[in-house]
């Protein structure tokens, strides 16, 4: 089969454009499980055929808009110990995003997604959070993935709350959380002499 033109690759990508736009709006007035391929078709202006043509379901559409944000987040490990010279904002780049993003916020207010968004974080991060942490530590593997779990239904917790109280000091908040992330982290951590010395 040949590939697609330029033109048609446009189109395919304006048109899952639109059905996530829709799903986004969707969500701002009702929960995911009460939200139908039927109500996005109507919304959108789009015929059920065609909606098939790109996704399988409305679940295959909230994977695809929360894989289209967690494509810039970095492993979490980069935000937990901030290295380098990177300590004024440590928190995962998803956070921020949801955040300063109305488009997305309605994805964190969701209580029914919330399971989703630490599955999708899980698969993205969770193998290397946890190597990380056990080889830098005399945790276990079942320790080290408690904290993860922990860390991230503590985060994705926190944003929830700011999000409904409207919070206007989000990044006060979200640094207070990463040292208190840091400090415990590094009662666990074993380090190397020679860094020590530096």
């Amino acid at each position: 089969m040949p590939g697609k033109t330029p033109r048609e690759d446009r189109r395919t990508r304006y048109t899952r454009q639109i059905i996530k736009d829709t799903f986004l709006k969707l969500l701002n007035e009702k929960q995911f499980p009460k939200i139908t391929v039927t109500e996005i078709c109507k919304l959108a202006d789009i015929n059920r055929g065609t909606f098939y043509l790109h996704y399988y379901d409305t679940s295959d559409v909230l994977d695809d808009i929360l894989n289209e944000i967690l494509k810039e987040t970095a492993g979490v490990i980069d935000h937990v110990l901030c290295p380098g010279q990177r300590t004024e904002n440590c928190s995962y780049p998803f956070c921020d995003r949801l955040q300063s993003s109305g488009r997305y916020q309605a994805l964190f207010l969701d209580d029914t997604i919330s399971a989703r968004i630490i599955e999708k974080m899980s698969e993205n991060t969770k193998e290397d959070y946890v190597t990380w942490l056990m080889s830098h530590s005399l945790l276990t593997f079942q320790e080290a993935e408690a904290i993860f779990y922990f860390q991230m239904n503590g985060c994705l917790a926190i944003n929830k709350v700011m999000l409904r109280n409207h919070c206007p000091d989000w990044k006060q908040i979200q640094q207070t959380i990463d040292r208190f992330i840091r400090a415990g982290l590094e009662s666990f951590l074993i380090h190397d002499q020679r860094d020590e010395k530096n």
